[in-house]
């Protein structure tokens, strides 16, 4: 199995896909139970939403499951939201709190060390190179961190998630200047509703590589993944009438970002 995909663009815009995957090695599935084989945490058809929006966008999209390991965590471990629920490196749960793992199948340490050599690390060394042939043509690079998770679920946050959740890790992660390309966009998208850092601020992958001394500026876009399926319980099923209206969105907010960067190479 192919550990990522890439497309090589010349834009600044660099869309980094770390959960749209669902490829999982024999040997991994055998492991998981069957409430894990429903791979109910993918994003769902997140490289599908943004396919063709930005005509020379570089795209880099991991291709195995986050419960293999998750490209967007930080690979000692440690939480992105200590105190709060979430998922770790190798999830042990799905975001509900449920097991995925038969009962004497759950990673071990060497397992975890496997895998980031495996599949983590080729991916981020792929991002990673990718950001430097950006950052070469332009003096700059900006990733986009694209997701997308079910609106309700109690276990990681109360009530309905805001349709359009970005982060920028409390602002650390770009230039005000990035972010107000996104926000001035979904402020002015009739129907939706959103929300800048909320419960979401950007995960290891926004955190990690933007960085303003780097020149790289990393924000991440959660969408409700009620924007664009009809039902946010399987089979997940791709509902084209809401991908195409919240696709003119997410096609403005790509452009701005492009127009943003040209603004700051100045």
């Amino acid at each position: 199995m192919s550990v990522f995909e890439v497309r090589h663009g010349t834009s600044p815009v660099i869309l980094a896909m770390p959960h749209t995957g669902t490829d999982v090695p024999s040997e991994i599935w055998e492991r998981l139970n069957d409430n894990g084989r429903q791979l109910i945490d993918t994003d769902w058809y997140i490289h599908n939403l943004y396919d063709g929006l930005l005509e020379k966008a570089t795209v880099v999209r991991a291709m195995f499951h986050r419960y293999v390991i998750d490209a967007n965590r930080d690979p000692e471990g440690a939480s992105l939201y200590p105190g709060q629920n979430t998922t770790g490196l190798i999830p042990k749960t799905d975001f509900d709190g449920e097991a995925i793992w038969k009962s004497g199948a759950e990673p071990t340490d060497d397992d975890i060390a496997q895998r980031v050599a495996t599949f983590h690390s080729p991916y981020h060394t792929a991002l990673q190179s990718e950001i430097e042939r950006v950052k070469a043509i332009h003096g700059l690079a900006i990733v986009y961190d694209c997701h997308s998770i079910r609106s309700h679920i109690p276990f990681l946050f109360e009530g309905t998630l805001p349709d359009f959740n970005i982060g920028t890790n409390d602002g650390q992660s770009c230039h005000p200047a990035v972010a107000a390309a996104v926000v001035n966009v979904v402020r002015n998208a009739d129907g939706y509703t959103r929300t800048l850092n909320g419960r979401f601020k950007g995960g290891w992958t926004t955190r990690h590589y933007g960085t303003l001394e780097s020149g790289v500026h990393a924000i991440q876009m959660e969408l409700a993944q009620s924007t664009h399926l009809s039902a946010e319980e399987p089979p997940f099923s791709y509902d084209t009438a809401k991908a195409e209206r919240i696709r003119a969105r997410l096609r403005d907010i790509l452009t701005n970002l492009e127009r943003a960067a040209s603004e700051l190479k100045k």
